[in-house]
């Protein structure tokens, strides 16, 4: 049954006055007729019956059991929630009386007269007045209350009942007495409310015995309403009595409007959750997405930081080739999460702020900020690396280079010194003639002068050997055994020669001709020959140039050295000039040369075989500059395309930058216009997206082409790509307050012309156009808009509780989005806690706990299972079995204690 005590506690005093004391007219002769006075005997007993059993008490004859008081008191207290003073536990009638007018006092303190109706009747058993007490209670506290579409009271309740069953056939509410008669109007009540208690279509008018059964029992068994009349006494009567039938109905009317409260209650609360459901699903995917972008560079700055060196400039092309991939391809879809993952947390603290609920706290290192911090920590590793790939390439060209350079001349020298070592040490002087030993002599001097020309070489392959150690080259091992081989080698040579001239030395002096024109030649032969030699190395020697200067340096010094080549040709000439003469003198004088000049290897065909390979170079080498010229030419060209193509992206940038900033200060129309136009102005800069691509194919020729600086332009790769991405990501941010701002509007009820207000009032104030007002701009905005923050003591502690509100951190500015949220919640009205706290109540019945089974009854079942598995146990002193503390749950919600 449905108690009455909030409603008893808010009736209207002369309202009850005005209906009691129409009531009262009533014919008390007629409460004598056999007929009514059982019906209201059997009705009223019920009714009283219903309510004393909430005490653990009841009463068997109406007018017996009130005579002492007691259980009158008792009555009173339990319909209305209030206690009466204290009843007198005395037998004697006048203790009766006493108890008895007590109770007709409380009744007459809630506004009631009570007309002809006094204790002494009451205390003597009078059916008559007894009946007319409870009648007059019944209407106080059971019907006086009832109030439907500015009805109330009886009027009210009949109103009631004609709107509940006016869809169902057969039956017509006009009064509370024939109207009754057949139970078909029981039955569509009960069937209007519980469909599934009442088969309707089933029931027929000749049968209202069988209707009238039906609606009471099923009223008693599912709607916990009492039986209080019985089919036949209605059935046989002509006219049912008016009283009994209003206080069955009344029964019914209170039974069903609270089931509509614990519904109501229930859809708040379904409303609560759902909302909390949807915040923590939000922040379920924030931490998701978090963790994965997280885990993602965690797994990248390693890969970045590895400075593992190569051993080839194909190995590390290939490593370049790979960094390449991860910019095009792995890190703008990292870019776009790291995006949305702003905008995410952005939305959900504006849902949380608009629901009420405490600010979303990630876990930790999972902030927006750690984010930004680790994305920082990534780009610095990737601008590290790429500056590594560069410079290692540098080192490797620079490692190949060398050692090639080596492994040539170590090639010349060990062909040169081979046969040597046993021409050394061989000792063919001893059977030799004078002459012949003058000329082992001569040709040891000529070696001599070969040797000390190949000295500078041998220096050249040690210093070369010497820096591919300090450039960390990796096949080091067998350029140092090499290198060590031709010292020791060297140093061989340079003791067998000297001890080879000793002992020719020994001999000199039984040698005495020798041919001075041998050793002219030899001696101009040889140093020639060097010359030659080292020529052709020139011609040959690899070059590394980086810009047209130095190409054109090598071209200047390559044309200085053609410039000698006249007089190196008159060299040659006149050392051919002496073989000419030694022939002419051997023909002269008949002399029959022996062979070959005693004094060098060189022949005069050597001389000009080697004449004829350099000068065979020559113009190969004259080809190979002019191609490096014209490939720095060609470089020269990709920088100035690069470079004008970069000089437009940033200015492009540049400008849409600043662009946007006045937009998002300056912008008009709705915000669904705003955000249209957002939008629109995002797909024009996406539309720029092939500018850039070509950008970055023109980045990847100058790199291909290993071209490392460029004197037209200011601006780097990596410069535009972090400006085009801060572009992206700004204008995201835009759409994304936009969009909040419209969540704010429709969450909050905030008219157009409102948000139309605040945003030209925070403009006005915002004069340097940050998008932030400083605490005195707040403050003349703040009077514009008639809050009372002038300088005076309460206005400062007014104006320090707003700015307590929309600036929490202290930072002394205010963003639109704060002031915009601070004015929303000034003008609406949200749930909250306590609300939710009366919702439960309802739900439980009036009482400080609920029940697992009550909330799987009245909520749907996700969010009864969701109410279960986070409501606290219920302590307190009224605890029973199962008992859960909603009160404490509901608190949690806001954030007001820990769930």
């Amino acid at each position: 049954m449905v108690d009455y005590h909030a409603s008893n506690n808010q009736s209207s005093t002369s309202g009850v006055q005005t209906y009691m004391e129409q009531e009262n007219d009533w014919d008390r002769d007629l409460l004598l007729d056999p007929a009514w006075e059982k019906q209201q005997r059997k009705t009223f007993t019920a009714w009283c019956n219903s309510h004393l059993r909430k005490a653990g008490t009841q009463i068997e004859n109406i007018e017996e059991d009130f005579r002492d008081g007691l259980k009158l008191m008792l009555l009173l207290e339990v319909i209305s929630g209030e206690r009466l003073t204290k009843p007198e536990r005395g037998k004697m009638r006048v203790h009766k009386i006493n108890n008895v007018n007590k109770a007709l006092g409380f009744i007459a303190s809630k506004g009631v007269k009570l007309v002809s109706i006094g204790a002494e009747e009451i205390v003597d058993g009078n059916a008559k007045m007894t009946l007319g007490m409870i009648w007059t209670i019944i209407l106080r506290f059971a019907i006086q209350d009832i109030s439907v579409e500015e009805t109330s009271a009886k009027e009210g309740l009949l109103l009631w009942c004609q709107r509940k069953t006016a869809p169902y056939k057969n039956v017509n509410v006009q009064n509370f007495h024939i109207s009754w008669k057949d139970g078909l109007a029981f039955n569509a009540l009960i069937h209007r409310h519980r469909p599934d208690l009442i088969d309707y279509d089933s029931l027929r008018k000749d049968d209202p015995v069988t209707n009238l059964n039906n609606a009471f029992e099923v009223a008693e068994k599912h709607l916990d309403i009492p039986k209080m009349l019985d089919a036949d006494d209605i059935v046989g009567t002509l006219r049912p009595d008016e009283k009994a039938i209003m206080t069955y109905v009344s029964c019914f009317y209170h039974a069903f409007s609270g089931a509509q409260k614990a519904e109501t209650a229930a859809n708040r609360i379904c409303k609560v959750l759902a909302v909390n459901q949807e915040n923590e699903q939000m922040m379920e995917d924030y931490e998701k997405l978090a963790s994965d972008l997280l885990e993602w560079i965690n797994r990248t700055i390693p890969w970045l930081e590895n400075r593992t060196p190569e051993k080839t400039v194909k190995d590390l092309q290939a490593k370049q080739e790979d960094f390449r991939d991860y910019r095009c391809v792995h890190k703008p879809p990292k870019v776009q999460e790291k995006c949305q993952l702003e905008i995410s947390f952005n939305t959900l603290q504006t849902k949380l702020r608009l629901s009420n609920r405490p600010a979303f706290m990630p876990s930790e290192g999972r902030m927006v900020s750690d984010i930004n911090g680790a994305w920082h920590t990534l780009e610095g590793a990737e601008k590290g690396y790429e500056e590594w790939i560069l410079s290692e390439i540098r080192r490797l060209e620079r490692l190949e280079h060398l050692a090639e350079k080596f492994h040539q001349k170590a090639a010349i020298h060990e062909s040169w010194t081979d046969g040597k070592e046993a021409m050394l040490t061989q000792k063919d002087y001893e059977t030799s003639t004078l002459a012949e030993v003058k000329a082992l002599l001569k040709k040891h001097e000529a070696f001599e002068s070969d040797l000390a020309a190949h000295q500078d070489r041998v220096e050249q392959i040690a210093a070369i050997a010497q820096e591919l150690n300090q450039l960390d080259y990796y096949d080091a091992p067998s350029v140092n055994a090499r290198c060590q081989k031709i010292c020791e080698q060297w140093d061989i040579l340079g003791a067998l020669t000297q001890k080879r001239k000793e002992s020719l030395e020994r001999t000199e002096k039984q040698l005495e001709s020798i041919d001075e024109l041998y050793l002219e030649y030899a001696k101009r032969a040889a140093p020639f020959n060097n010359w030659m030699e080292g020529a052709m190395e020139d011609l040959q020697d690899m070059f590394i140039v980086h810009n047209i200067v130095e190409i054109q340096d090598l071209i200047t010094a390559h044309e200085q050295f053609k410039s000698t080549l006249s007089e190196a040709n008159m060299e040659r000439e006149a050392i051919q000039s002496i073989q000419a003469q030694v022939q002419k003198i051997a023909q002269s004088n008949g002399i029959k040369l022996s062979g070959a000049n005693p004094y060098t290897t060189i022949t005069p065909e050597s001389i000009d075989s080697k004449w004829e390979r350099a000068m065979a170079m020559v113009p190969q080498r004259d080809n190979a500059l002019q191609e490096e010229l014209n490939k720095q030419k060609s470089n020269d060209t990709l920088r100035a395309t690069f470079a004008t193509q970069a000089n437009a992206v940033g200015a492009y940038i540049k400008d849409k930058m600043e662009e946007i900033g006045r937009i998002s200060i300056e912008m008009n129309g709705t915000l669904e216009d705003q955000l249209t136009n957002l939008k629109d102005y995002q797909t024009t800069i996406m539309s720029f997206m092939p500018e850039i691509n070509k950008l970055e194919g023109y980045h990847q020729l100058i790199q291909e082409a290993l071209i490392f600086d460029n004197q037209y332009t200011k601006y780097t790769m990596e410069h535009l790509r972090v400006g085009w991405e801060q572009l992206l990501t700004t204008i995201a941010r835009t759409i994304n307050e936009v969009e909040n701002q419209i969540l704010t509007r429709d969450a909050k009820g905030i008219s157009q012309e409102q948000l139309y207000e605040y945003r030209a009032s925070f403009n006005h104030f915002d004069k340097d156009h940050t998008g932030s007002l400083m605490a005195e701009e707040f403050k003349a905005c703040l009077i514009s808009l008639g809050y009372d923050v002038e300088n005076n003591k309460q206005g400062d502690a007014e104006f320090a509780r707003i700015m307590g509100i929309v600036d929490p951190n202290a930072s002394g500015a205010v963003t639109f989005q704060a002031f915009i949220d601070f004015m929303s919640t000034e003008t609406t009205d949200t749930d909250t806690a306590d609300q939710v706290i009366a919702s439960f109540k309802i739900l439980a019945g009036d009482k400080n706990y609920i029940t697992a089974e009550e909330l799987r009854r009245e909520l749907p079942p996700d969010q009864a299972e969701y109410c279960i598995a986070r409501m606290a146990p219920y302590t307190g002193p009224d605890a029973a079995p199962g008992a859960l503390d909603y009160m404490s749950f509901s608190t949690a919600l806001y954030g007001e204690s820990d769930l």
